[in-house]
């Protein structure tokens, strides 16, 4: 086994996070460093840890489900728990994930369709659509230089 220790300050370099958010994560028990005196250190088992909480995190699951799934090795170590709630939650965040594309895509269409009707009446008045939006976006947004 590994015996290397790691600092919070290595570990949130490492990680480009910061030292907050990993005793953020020790306050949500999914990390428990080691104490040297008053000075945090980290074993291979806490950067492990670290990787899976992140990786969690980038996939949308919670702190709840992440710390659920870390603790199910802990309990069961042929991982068969681990591994099924693994596919319990993926499915749930795919699920998530189908609606909100369904939810993006039908406010794109709708937006679509904003967009189409007042280029449309800007037509019906003799106007150019794209001049009318250029000149808009001059007023709104005017150059700095």
């Amino acid at each position: 086994m590994n015996d290397k220790l790691y600092s919070i300050t290595e570990l949130a370099e490492e990680f480009d996070i910061t030292p907050r958010a990993i005793r953020f994560y020790e306050t949500k028990s999914l990390l428990s460093p080691q104490r040297a005196g008053a000075t945090r250190v980290y074993n291979y088992r806490d950067r492990a840890r670290l990787m899976l909480v992140l990786r969690g995190k980038r996939l949308g699951f919670s702190l709840e489900d992440i710390k659920e799934y870390i603790d199910l090795y802990d309990a069961e170590r042929s991982g068969a728990d681990q591994l099924a709630h693994l596919m319990l939650v993926g499915r749930r965040r795919i699920s998530e994930l189908e609606q909100q594309l369904e939810d993006v895509q039908t406010t794109l269409g709708e937006l679509r369709k904003i967009e189409s009707e007042a280029a449309e009446a800007l037509r019906e008045k003799g106007i150019d659509p794209e001049k009318a939006l250029a000149n808009i976006k001059a007023k709104l947004m005017p150059e700095t230089a």
